[in-house]
């Protein structure tokens, strides 16, 4: 299966993926880059508005919506939308997913924001492994839960405050 063909089946599925871009190296870029990142998610604290913006829920091949990590914590419900993960660029105004923790009484509230690219297509044009507001992405290696060809991602915790780091892929305080 080609990496087009295996990002359209991942988003149907409910998986997630990529885009590219460079990224802003010096601090003071930092923050304002993370204010406009949590001023244009706003607009995407209610589920309901981000389906009506074309994210879709994702889910792992299992089914499984909520991901989290014992010992580690969680990252919480994604939803993806399949035009931002089939373009190859990493727009930060334009998260190819959001993800949304799950409150004690259920209800879902946003907590980051996730930008992915397939690892074969950056990797044919770069010789680094890509990075935003100067953070390198993770690298997901396949397989993998998503049933997806390698991919590197980065989770910034722009609507929640993570203790782990505002980068990093899991949140002690998120749990499914």
């Amino acid at each position: 299966m080609d990496v087009k063909a295996a990002v359209a089946s991942a988003v149907t599925a409910g998986a997630l993926l990529a885009g590219t871009t460079a990224a802003a190296a010096h601090p003071e870029h930092h923050r304002d880059g993370l204010d406009s990142v949590r001023s244009s998610a706003h607009a995407f604290h209610n589920v309901a508005t981000a389906e009506q913006h074309g994210y879709r829920l994702l889910t792992d091949v299992h089914g499984t919506a909520c991901i989290d990590m014992p010992g580690k914590g969680g990252m919480g419900v994604h939803w993806a939308k399949s035009g931002l993960v089939e373009d190859p660029a990493i727009l930060p105004r334009h998260p190819e997913a959001l993800v949304y923790a799950p409150g004690s009484d259920g209800t879902l509230r946003l907590a980051a924001v996730e930008y992915v690219v397939v690892k074969q297509a950056w990797d044919a044009r770069h010789r680094r492994a890509p990075k935003l507001f100067g953070h390198r992405f993770d690298v997901t290696g396949a397989p993998n839960r998503f049933g997806l060809p390698a991919f590197y991602s980065l989770h910034v915790w722009a609507q929640r405050h993570n203790s782990a780091g505002t980068f990093s892929m899991w949140n002690p305080k998120v749990a499914c």
